[in-house]
């Protein structure tokens, strides 16, 4: 038992250093990068496709898309018009800091403003390990219920940013988002909470906002 609790420190200690590698990288090239986490379905990718057509021609993005398998939602990614490199886990959990070290070989940093990385769909593993992003966000929909934040403390403890995806379909659900708020600001009293749609659009120029203003908060670190 003990030569596997040394073996667990080894990897946890190696998988800082490396995000530690990680956060110079992005701060030297000034790039703003956010770790999207959510359980599937909760409307990450739709985020981005909607995020890529909405600031075309504003500001340089590019995509990294954490999928267990296939490279359907990377083709969504790049289908909307930012680059996106697709990293399959095989069954992995989460992104490690190794995964997207070597993801972002693949990138110029310097030329872009904005990395977005998607992470494993899973509210349980992603939250307990640093990738070196700047900002971490979390992704809701009304069809998951108003407990998520409750229900998985620690995601919405470490996140920066929750987005609650999917408010056209409040009608249709017993979603409560006086619950919601509350359970989310039991947790984190300051952060921001931004309710949209991706399919209607309601609420998108909130979130466009708080990605232009960490954008300015990252370039000045150059």
């Amino acid at each position: 038992m003990a030569k596997r609790i040394r073996l667990a420190q080894r990897v946890v200690a190696e998988s800082d250093r490396l995000a530690k590698d990680l956060a110079g990288r992005f701060n030297r090239a000034g790039v703003f990068v956010a770790n999207l986490m959510g359980s599937p379905g909760a409307g990450k990718t739709a985020l981005l496709e909607e995020t890529a057509r909405r600031l075309k021609g504003e500001l340089r993005l590019a995509a990294i898309e954490g999928d267990l398998a296939t490279d359907r939602d990377a083709r969504r990614i790049q289908s909307a018009g930012i680059p996106c490199r697709q990293i399959n886990t095989g069954g992995g959990c989460h992104l490690s800091a190794r995964q997207i070290l070597d993801a972002i070989a693949e990138f110029d940093l310097a030329a872009l403003d904005c990395l977005f990385i998607e992470n494993v769909g899973n509210l349980v593993c992603p939250a307990e390990f640093d990738l070196g992003e700047h900002c971490r966000v979390v992704v809701s929909s009304t069809p998951e219920g108003d407990d998520k934040p409750i229900k998985y403390p620690v995601a919405f403890h470490h996140a920066d940013c929750v987005v609650l995806n999917k408010i056209d379909l409040l009608a249709a659900t017993d979603f409560s988002l006086e619950a919601y708020r509350r359970f989310v600001r039991g947790l984190r009293p300051r952060i921001p909470i931004l309710e949209l749609s991706c399919r209607t659009g309601e609420g998108m120029e909130a979130w466009l906002d708080w990605v232009r203003t960490q954008r300015r908060t990252a370039a000045v670190r150059v």
